[in-house]
């Protein structure tokens, strides 16, 4: 990519840029989310059916992914951005038009496919954005997608109580997002390729630098998915609780994540990226076993919290680390995405297989397992070290400006 000079005022106002944008991609997915069982009841589709409709967002996700770095090289990183940012806030709108489940399936794909490509790129604009402010700032881009999901699902929420169409809903959303998103998009980094850059494949297999930091995203996805969809479900059936209390463990989950990720830059610029991942790795192993030992609701419900604490800043920093490992930022974030969103995709099956040939107990042991990994293998987060150590504290994924 060409270098254009920006001055710290700048390159704060792309720092706030690129965190709206970040916000508008999160309330995307949370305006969805709430209106799920409206889209199940309107596409007349069984529990089945409709989990196998939801794993078609993965699979557009991962099919596309690989094609964002191309769009950023053929359009510029902002065109695209904008672009590939206004299909996923207007793909919305599909899932509640969908009539049965093919179409459902088609919309999800869809909705999907431009999912991960905005999601690609507004990671490889973050990434620039990071290395050129020399500090890390992917923990709190990754906590506004967190606020954005809130703030989505709170409307949709509400939404839902007052028993609107979906339809009507998501119309409204897609169109104040879209706007929302074209405003935020205008002021992030206008990146240019040089005249002389070969475009990337429209296809390729993630670089080996982004495998190893995808395993450790993927542990740390792999935790993330298990706990959500599963949280309650734990203290349900395994220590007997109410509905309330089961629901509250989830949201306890989710609010730790949220404020460790929006408080995780200030962490990482202080101790660095693999020390900051290392710790995490321990926060959530413990917090593994205090749900696998747990014998009273609260000693889980302090569990999951502690999980999504630990797990917090790994795929930031795992993005972070894709961004600065190689000549192409945006292909190796492809890769590590398209992992870290196979996680999401086999976590919940995979804890429900365990748990239906063995228990509930014995799957968030693995899950207590792949958290100790995150210590262990963090130090592959320290890619692009030597170019960092310039100018950063030691470890943190944030080598300087990059052409």
């Amino acid at each position: 990519m060409s270098e254009v000079v920006y001055d710290k005022q700048r390159l704060k106002r792309a720092r706030l840029a690129v965190a709206a944008v970040f916000c508008v991609h999160g309330a995307v997915a949370g305006s969805f989310a709430t209106r799920v069982p409206w889209i199940q009841d309107h596409a007349d589709v069984s529990a089945g059916m409709l989990g196998l409709a939801l794993a078609f967002p993965a699979i557009g996700a991962s099919v596309a992914m690989p094609l964002a770095s191309r769009i950023s090289h053929r359009f510029g990183a902002r065109t695209a951005l904008r672009g590939l940012l206004v299909m996923w806030t207007l793909a919305l709108v599909l899932p509640s038009l969908a009539p049965n489940l093919p179409t459902l399936c088609l919309a999800l794909f869809v909705y999907g496919a431009t999912s991960g490509m905005s999601d690609v790129t507004m990671n490889a604009l973050g990434v620039e954005t990071e290395s050129r402010m020399r500090k890390s700032i992917m923990s709190g881009l990754h906590g506004m997608w967190s606020v954005g999901a809130l703030i989505g699902s709170a409307a949709g929420t509400v939404a839902a109580h007052l028993g609107s169409d979906a339809r009507l809903h998501h119309a409204l959303a897609a169109a104040t997002l879209t706007a929302l998103g074209l405003v935020a998009c205008q002021g992030v980094l206008d990146l240019q390729p040089e005249p002389e850059e070969e475009a990337p494949p429209r296809f390729s297999l993630p670089p080996k630098s982004a495998l190893l930091i995808g395993a450790v995203g993927f542990c740390a996805v792999f935790a993330e998915g298990a706990s959500l969809d599963w949280s309650a479900v734990y203290l349900r059936d395994v220590l007997d609780t109410s509905a309330g209390v089961a629901a509250a463990s989830t949201t306890g989950f989710t609010l730790t994540m949220a404020v460790a990720r929006l408080a995780g830059d200030a962490v990482v610029n202080r101790f660095g990226a693999v020390r900051t991942v290392r710790a995490g790795g321990v926060l959530a192993a413990v917090g593994g076993l205090l749900v696998v030992l747990a014998t009273h609701p609260v000693m889980a419900m302090g569990g999951f919290a502690l999980m999504g604490l630990g797990i917090a800043v790994v795929v930031p920093l795992a993005f972070a680390a894709a961004g600065h490992s190689g000549p192409n930022p945006s292909q190796a974030i492809a890769g590590v995405a398209t992992i870290t969103y196979t996680s999401s995709l086999i976590a919940p099956s995979a804890i429900g297989a365990l748990a239906q040939a063995t228990s509930l107990v014995a799957s968030f042991g693995l899950v207590t397992l792949l958290a100790c990994g995150l210590t262990v293998f963090a130090g592959v987060l320290r890619t692009g070290g030597r170019k960092a150590a310039q100018a950063a504290p030691a470890d943190v994924t944030a080598p300087g400006p990059r052409s």
